[in-house]
């Protein structure tokens, strides 16, 4: 189970927190009650983030297209 802290430790110890988060991620708290998960990001999927920039730019292009026309109101 995840660590919580209330958010007031978390704004204070936010840098060291980073440095040794826990797997499972810690839950911060506010007046005792969960309000955010602070998790490691998956290392195997962090070189993910923005690969498509660029390249995904005109929804128009077909890309995705199975190439059978559909109607959404349908």
């Amino acid at each position: 189970m995840a660590k919580r802290i209330p958010i007031s430790e978390a704004r204070e110890r936010l840098l060291s927190l980073v440095d040794d988060l826990p797997r499972d991620g810690v839950i911060i708290t506010r007046h005792g009650n969960p309000v955010a998960k602070l998790m490691p990001v998956d290392t195997s999927t962090v070189d993910l983030i923005g690969a498509l920039k660029g390249i995904i730019t005109d929804p128009e292009d077909g890309l995705f297209s199975t190439g059978a026309a559909w109607d959404a109101n349908s």
